[in-house]
């Protein structure tokens, strides 16, 4: 089959539209529809369907896309592999992932720590949230990523492996002159009349089980696309805001933060395939390790429960 045509359909599902594919593409949307009606005769099912908004694949047309894009993935892989030994650049690129969080200070610290015993690596640092990562080292986008339990979870998937970096006990961001900053740590009801932000689902079910735990609520009536915004907020003090524990030494210097007694914690793992993993894959875990041990706010605590599951699962 040819793969040019299955790079079509994948780009169709991505963007949820022929024509939106076929600009990408630089096709025109009638040689994208030719594209995918052979690749269905070819298969003998159909791929796509249309609703109100444009196309989505059929759940064969999912299943095929899944497929198709971790070969295109190792197909594009192939190809700077050879170009790099054309070039003479014989080190394969480390392809990074973190969530926003420890990207903002974790993983580039250990990076840097690598490099230092490496020499000159080619590398690339991709932030994104822990499913969306996961997802990107199944298809081949990224050799480690750093992720981190918070809802949904990291998944106990087969195709990868897993090793446990450090449990982070989250805190409070709150602008520099909140009556709170500078003090010890609080009680969640001592905040309970506060306004919160909050720019995940993740961070947000953690504020809510732990006020609910102590019998009150959180009143989340802000929403940020991201950390910088979720930050920027609680800077200009519109909002509080649950945040990591191990982002505290990367903060702005108009946000403080206040520990939370007993407060809520998310494990952080790196993750990896399988197979063919970089040579430098297991040199940054234990690099990160360290990372994440010397950014441990006061009150952290390692967890028995994930030293048994720390190492490959």
């Amino acid at each position: 089959m040819d793969l040019t045509v299955w790079r079509s359909f994948v780009t169709v599902c991505r963007l949820g539209s022929l024509s939106a594919a076929a600009a990408e593409l630089n096709h025109t949307q009638s040689a994208v529809s030719r594209q995918i009606a052979g690749l269905e005769r070819q298969l003998g099912v159909p791929l796509l369907e249309r609703h109100a908004r444009g196309v989505r694949p059929t759940p064969a047309g999912e299943v095929f896309r899944r497929h198709a894009l971790v070969t295109l993935n190792e197909a594009d892989r192939a190809v700077r592999a050879v170009r790099d030994v054309r070039d003479g650049a014989f080190g394969r690129p480390l392809a990074v992932g973190a969530t926003p969080s420890l990207a903002a200070g974790i993983v580039p610290e250990a990076i840097r720590d690598l490099l230092k015993h490496t020499g000159s690596i080619r590398w690339s640092l991709l932030p994104g949230l822990s499913e969306q990562l996961h997802q990107r080292v199944i298809t081949g986008d990224l050799d480690i990523a750093v992720v981190t339990d918070a809802p949904p979870g990291v998944p106990h998937d087969p195709r990868i492996h897993r090793r446990f970096l450090g449990l982070d006990d989250m805190v409070v961001a709150l602008p520099v002159d909140h009556p709170h900053a500078g003090r010890g740590p609080v009680h969640i009801q001592t905040l309970a009349d506060q306004t919160w932000v909050e720019d995940n689902d993740g961070s947000a079910a953690l504020l809510r089980r732990h006020a609910a735990r102590a019998g009150v609520g959180a009143r989340i009536d802000l929403a940020a696309a991201d950390l910088p915004g979720k930050l920027a907020l609680v800077a200009t003090g519109h909002a509080i805001a649950l945040i990591p524990g191990v982002l505290t030494c990367a903060l702005r210097s108009d946000v403080t933060t206040v520990g939370l007694v007993d407060p809520p914690t998310r494990g952080i793992y790196a993750i990896g395939p399988l197979r063919d993993p970089h040579p430098c894959a297991t040199p940054l875990l234990d690099r990160l390790a360290t990372a994440v041990a010397a950014a441990r706010p006061l009150g952290y605590r390692d967890s028995p429960l994930h030293d048994e599951a720390a190492g490959v699962e």
